[in-house]
């Protein structure tokens, strides 16, 4: 997690605060946390408890149904056990909050990065955008392209740092039609449940995300071809090696 602040002030309150509500929402959602709230609603799972949840438990509860509901099941925030599965909705939206802190603040140019999800606001310098990088599926160490974005949400999903964890909630197999899958949006929680949702369907949940509400949508599929749609705009042209 790292904040670059480009604002003529000092803004190391509103980036603490920021922190703040990163880690708040680690506490509440991680599924590593035998105390969070999340593990103990799993653990109740199943057993009849009526488990009375926070409103934030809610807010993300919410988002994940109705992207289960848009995009037909193939998004899902359950698992075939019943506990939830909360990770394609928790990260983007948590750095959405952080950001949204830095904004109260009266922050108007910044970059947050939460582990490669990126909220990018105003301009790093005047009338110049911001570049965000785009990893190669291939290669740790290679960038797929850079986009130069402004007021914008990022947000790439894939297989090739975690292995199958994201599934086609429509049949419940690993997700399979795509390397990696990018989403551009106005807010970041709107992007990074899309990239989840494009790298579950495969590259026919590209128009669904543009329809969805992204941007714009940078894709790799299986075979290695690179998929672009949308308003795109490159700092650095894309390629797949």
């Amino acid at each position: 997690m790292s904040i670059d602040i480009r604002d003529d002030v000092d803004g190391t309150e509103a980036a603490e605060r920021a922190f703040r509500v990163l880690r708040e929402a680690d506490r509440r959602f991680s599924a590593y946390r035998p105390d969070s709230e999340l593990s103990r609603a799993n653990a109740s799972a199943g057993v009849g408890a009526d488990v009375a949840h926070s409103a934030d438990f809610r807010e993300v509860v919410a988002i994940g149904e109705e992207a289960c509901r848009a995009s037909g099941g193939a998004f899902r925030i359950r698992r075939p056990d019943g506990t939830w599965d909360l990770d394609g909705v928790v990260k983007g939206w948590a750095a959405a909050r952080a950001a949204r802190e830095l904004r109260s603040a009266g922050l108007r140019d910044f970059c947050l990065n939460a582990g490669g999800d990126v909220v990018v606001s105003g301009n790093p310098e005047p009338g110049m955008p911001w570049s965000v990088g785009i990893r190669s599926p291939h290669d740790a160490t290679a960038m797929l392209a850079v986009l130069a974005l402004s007021d914008a949400g990022v947000a790439t999903s894939g297989a090739y740092e975690r292995g199958e964890h994201i599934v086609d909630g429509r049949d419940g197999t690993p997700a399979h039609g795509l390397l990696s899958a990018t989403v551009v949006a106005d807010d970041l929680t709107t992007a990074d449940v899309l990239a989840t949702t494009v790298f579950a369907m495969g590259p026919g949940g590209i128009d669904h995300a543009l329809a969805a509400g992204a941007r714009g949508v940078l894709a790799v599929d299986a075979a290695g071809r690179l998929l672009g749609a949308g308003e795109l705009t490159f700092a650095r042209p894309a390629t797949t090696r």
